[in-house]
């Protein structure tokens, strides 16, 4: 019995393991199955098929052919494909595909469409003469490196009598190769001296034609870049005799840089506060915001704005175009054009950055001296933006303002540092951030028993207390780094303090770092 028992559950067993190999290959077996159904029904109605119809292996390498494209090898297969543009004399564009050359290398092409890149963006324009202008704006770099591109000024008068004039523009690349995508150009439009441009005052406009340049693609585009309203221009500001008894509006004007990122409104309140007093009431400071100016920072410089001390650009737009930190080469031509008139001299600086002139010395004595050269340059005293004087205790010492605390220079040789400038305006014809290196008449190189600044090197992006570590010696080494204990700054803070608060009262008290 128990054999038998024993022969029934093996039987039973192979039962089950058939039906589970079955199941586990039933989709399978259908796709199968059907497979063998359509030869089937194939054969079947095989012979009532006409004797007409037939396929042969020609007809399948046809087939094939029509889905794959021969190219001769030592060949160039070119195309012409139109611009799609409103304008009828538009060019079309040659497209050349790669070959194999008689050596065996792959010859690889490339073909631009389309406006990725602009021609040209323009900022701004400003009439710098009785007969020259300057264009401010961006164009793309790839076409000013390997192309030659051109422009050329027209002048168009309002006055229906008067015919329109031309010149060749004179293009001035400013920014020593640090162009990404858009490098800053300005254009100096300078007409025929035999008569002042627009000299009946009757308005007009100035247009900038942009060629291109690009050999396969050569286009122009015409860009109105100035309109002069009739009477509009007072032709006794640009007359150097009638100029030079003329008083300017500004003995100081600074021009800053695009600010981006997240500043301390302590840090600007400090900078702000110290330059107002230290270039006195005849100066200007002519910010530009290029996305660093948020709430608490615009709340630093409300009073100061209030009082017309201080003239905020809102420059973000500009983000759009890929040029070299935040474009500011096209920032500062455009603030050297726009304020040419205004300023008998300009300063070019950073907001980290406090420029100094010995206690013997005034601005005003320091300026006069340079008065026989069109720019000067400007020391830098590098500062540590990290470790803190603690001579006046742990408590005292966070609550005093960077200049205070922040005593400790940077005494590491090294080959050179940046330097910063300053620029008689109606002698320069475009400029850069460390110097201008387009002007007329002579730079002064040696002027640091004058004039310096002090740099607080990325104090200005840090929203914390910027003291990392206190000392109370005199020399210190830090970070493999030596310093000395420089008080310069220091010994104004107080004085700048009391000139904050008489100027615009106590409504910066509680700014934040």
């Amino acid at each position: 019995m128990a054999m038998v028992k024993e022969k029934e559950q093996n039987h039973n067993k192979d039962k089950k393991l058939l039906v589970g190999v079955i199941w586990n290959f039933s989709a399978e077996l259908k796709l199968t199955f059907m497979a063998l159904l359509v030869l089937f029904t194939l054969a079947t109605l095989l012979p009532f098929l006409p004797s007409s119809f037939s396929l042969s292996t020609s007809d399948f390498r046809f087939c094939i052919s029509r889905f794959s494209s021969a190219l001769p090898l030592n060949t160039t297969t070119t195309a012409t494909v139109e611009q799609s543009s409103s304008s009828s004399s538009s060019p079309t564009t040659e497209v050349k595909l790669d070959r194999i050359l008689d050596n065996g290398v792959i010859k690889r092409t490339f073909t631009g469409y389309g406006t990725a890149a602009y021609n040209f963006v323009s900022m701004s324009a400003y009439r710098g003469g009785v007969n020259s202008f300057a264009v401010i704006g961006l164009a793309s770099k790839p076409l000013h490196v390997y192309g030659h591109p051109s422009y050329r000024c027209e002048w168009v008068s309002s006055d229906p009598n008067q015919d329109p004039i031309s010149t060749t523009g004179s293009k001035i690349l400013t920014d020593w190769g640090y162009g990404r995508i858009y490098t800053t150009v300005v254009v100096n439009c300078t007409f025929s001296s035999l008569s002042a441009v627009n000299q009946q005052n009757s308005g007009g406009n100035l247009i900038l034609h942009a060629t291109t340049g690009d050999p396969e693609l050569n286009l122009t585009d015409s860009i109105p870049v100035l309109t002069e309203p009739p009477n509009s221009v007072d032709f006794d500001l640009y007359n150097s005799t009638t100029a030079a008894a003329t008083k300017k509006k500004y003995d100081y004007l600074y021009c800053g840089s695009s600010l981006y990122g997240n500043l301390s409104p302590q840090r600007v309140r400090e900078w702000i506060a110290y330059h107002v007093r230290f270039f006195g009431e005849r100066s200007h400071f002519v910010l530009h915001d290029a996305g660093g100016i948020h709430e608490e920072v615009f709340e630093v410089l409300k009073p100061w704005i209030e009082l017309g001390r201080v003239t905020l650009h809102d420059i973000r737009d500009q983000e759009r175009f890929d040029g070299y930190y935040h474009n500011q080469f096209m920032v500062v031509n455009d603030c050297l054009h726009r304020y040419r008139f205004m300023a008998k001299w300009m300063f070019f600086f950073d907001v980290d950055e406090f420029v100094y002139v010995p206690a013997k010395e005034t601005i005003s004595s320091v300026m006069e001296s340079l008065e026989g050269y069109s720019q000067f340059t400007i020391e830098q005293m590098p500062m540590s933006s990290r470790i803190c004087y603690d001579g006046d205790g742990p408590a005292r010492t966070y609550r005093k303002w960077g200049i205070e605390k922040l005593v400790y220079r940077d005494v590491k040789k090294v080959p050179r540092r940046d330097r910063k400038y300053a620029v008689q305006p109606e002698n320069v014809f475009a400029t850069g951030v460390h110097m201008s290196q387009n002007l007329q008449g002579r730079t002064y190189h040696k002027a640091e028993s004058k004039i310096r600044y002090f740099h607080y090197h990325g104090s200005i992006s840090q929203r914390r207390e910027p003291c990392r570590q206190l000392f109370n010696d005199s020399n210190v080494f830090f970070e493999n780094t030596p310093y000395v204990l420089d008080t310069t700054i220091r010994e104004v803070g107080l004085a700048v303090r009391t000139f904050e608060l008489r100027t615009i009262g106590d409504r910066l008290l509680r700014t934040r770092q």
